[in-house]
Order: structure tokens, then sequence, then C-alpha cells
């Protein structure tokens, strides 16, 4: 009878855990937002990676970075640009101290982030995937 029990405890548990990751993951979807023309194309992970790492693409798009302790930044680092948050500061410091490149544009939060686009034509920068956009950004890409 205790032997049971324990296996209905664990696999009770063993469910919860999994649908709760599951929900997780939903949640922790980025997408890319740009106050663009609908005509823009979309773009790639490796567009996208290389134009917040200070690369041009191609269209005249300026990033807008959160901050290094946010959410948000963590999972975009994690997810497209590939990189812990320490060496990407390291590779900015390096670039400022050549003067080869210059950082993307910083906000505070998400709400400042949803407001810098919307008031900048060619800004792009990332919001998890479940954030309300205004008409005038587009979606130009996604991690779901």
């Amino acid at each position: 009878m205790k032997r049971i029990t324990l296996r209905l405890i664990l696999t009770s548990l063993l469910t919860l855990v999994c649908n709760s990751s599951a929900l997780a993951d939903s949640s922790d979807d980025i997408v890319v937002v740009a106050n663009v023309s609908h005509e823009q194309a979309t773009l790639t992970r490796e567009q996208v990676r290389n134009l917040f790492m200070g690369a041009s693409v191609g269209y005249h798009l300026y990033p807008v970075a959160l901050p290094p302790q946010n959410r948000t930044r963590s999972l975009f680092n994690a997810k497209v640009i590939g990189m812990a948050e320490s060496r990407i500061q390291s590779y900015w410091a390096q670039m400022k101290f050549t003067g080869r490149l210059t950082p993307p544009e910083e906000v505070r939060n998400e709400r400042e982030m949803l407001a810098y686009l919307t008031h900048n034509k060619g800004s792009i920068g990332y919001l998890t995937a479940d954030t309300e956009l205004p008409e005038d950004l587009v979606v130009l890409f996604s991690t779901d």
C-alpha cells in the first residue's frame, strides 16, 4: 500500500513539474519589434544578434536595450544573442575603448522601451511575447 501511494505522489509531482515548466517556457518567448513600415522584411536570429552586437544588417535600424539586470534582457541574451551578460559587457567595453562601436541605446524598463520604440522611427527593441504592442510597432523576429 505504501509503495502505491508513494508512486502516485511521485507521478503527480512529476506531472505538475512538467506542466509548470511548459507554462513557464511559453511566457519566456521574446519578440523583436521595430517602428518601421509594415512592408519591412522579417529578420533572422543571426541578423538580430548582429544588429544588437553593433553590425549593420542592411536596414536603417537603431537598437534599444533594457538594463543588464532586467529579466527580459536576460532572456533575450540567452535566446537570441547566445552569450552571458558578462561576455556582452566585456565585448562592449572593448568596442568603446577602441572607439569602434557604441552599445545600443538603453532604457530603464519595458514601459520605457515601448514608449521609445513608439516615438522613434527606425528603432528596434525586444520584449516578452505576451506584451501588448501598439499598432505602429511591427514584430520582425520571434523566439517561439
